[in-house]
């Protein structure tokens, strides 16, 4: 078998007997780059006798704009919860029902009918994690619990700062710093919003993807960042630490999912309701460094991960989370343009 990268920014019911199942051909996996784990890829080959080739996006409407245009290739893509129903109006994503599958069982009760894809007609766990923000003890050691360690950064900070360019988390983020709530079209509060975020943004380094070598060789200070991200940072780097916004933080799930146009719809079967086998799940975990929402994967995952500040957050900060969705397009427009002003 063959594991293939590629970088750039029927079984109704699956009811499959273990090792008894027999498929072969190949499988094409459009998704985020560095969140695919390699071991896992290479056991689905080993197991079905199937060639997997994997291509990275960037971003949720990289992906999305790549699925609209057609004869991409693609069988499975892992757009953001937030992003699902949007994929399912545009008409890229196969209701495939995973509901139905065999190990749809192990999904964790509390993403087994989410409102982005009532009762799972289209999506299986992926990964799940928070919106805070990492930064090194050794050049700040105040308080971490705070977004304004990027939007009203101290001193020790400024010139060190990155911003991972996802507009909804960015947003929500400086939305809920400025005392705002999830989806607010408030006028008065976004045009603090905007200020602040053009305000904040002369003492940030970059707003770049990929900083996990960044921060371990210290190459910035801070960034706004994705969990999982932020501990395969402390793994190379002790002094790299995740806060979690008291004023509230975006908690997130992506999902796997068919494309409408799949190639090879059997095998994209069978792969959903594989990575909804507890040792598989763990298997992404280990690699990412995320929690996966399928129960009995944590028997499976590595030690580190057990009591890992990232992935377990603190009591007294749970009720700042919030679930990540989708907003009305009124507040998405008003998002957009202060996105664009910003990042002009």
């Amino acid at each position: 078998m063959t594991y293939r990268i590629t970088p750039i920014a029927g079984i109704a019911a699956l009811t499959l007997a273990a090792g008894a199942a027999h498929a072969e051909g190949e499988l094409n996996i459009y998704n985020w780059g560095n969140y695919t784990s390699p071991e896992m890829i290479e056991k689905f080959e080993q197991e079905f006798d199937v060639d997997v080739t994997v291509t990275d996006y960037d971003s949720n409407d990289t992906a999305l704009a790549k699925l609209k245009a057609g004869g991409h290739g693609f069988d499975i893509v892992v757009p953001s919860g937030n992003y699902v129903p949007i994929f399912i109006e545009e008409g890229v994503l196969m209701k495939s029902n995973p509901n139905e599958m065999e190990n749809f069982g192990n999904v964790a009760q509390r993403w087994v009918d989410v409102e982005f894809d009532p009762g799972r007609e289209y999506t299986v766990p992926w990964q799940w994690g928070t919106v805070g923000v990492s930064v090194n003890t050794s050049v700040y050691d105040g308080d971490i619990n705070t977004a304004g360690l990027i939007f009203d950064p101290p001193e020790e900070l400024q010139g060190k700062i990155n911003v991972i360019p996802e507009m909804n988390d960015v947003m929500g983020s400086a939305i809920h710093y400025m005392g705002g709530e999830q989806c607010t079209t408030d006028r008065e509060v976004l045009r603090q919003v905007r200020d602040k975020l053009v305000e904040a943004k002369p003492h940030w380094l970059s707003m770049a993807y990929g900083n996990i070598e960044r921060l371990a060789n210290e190459d910035i200070a801070a960034t706004l960042n994705w969990n999982g991200a932020s501990m395969r940072a402390r793994l190379q780097n002790e002094d790299i630490a995740f806060g979690y916004p008291q004023t509230g933080y975006s908690i997130w799930m992506d999902n796997a999912a068919i494309t409408a146009d799949a190639q090879n719809v059997e095998n994209a079967k069978l792969f959903l309701n594989f990575i909804m086998e507890p040792e598989n799940a763990a298997m992404l975990s280990n690699f990412a460094r995320y929690a996966n929402g399928i129960e009995g994967s944590e028997e499976f995952m590595d030690d580190v991960m057990a009591e890992a500040p990232e992935i377990n957050t603190p009591e007294e900060l749970a009720d700042a989370g919030y679930i990540s969705k989708n907003c009305p397009p009124e507040a998405q427009k008003i998002y957009s343009q202060i996105w664009t002003e910003l990042t002009k």
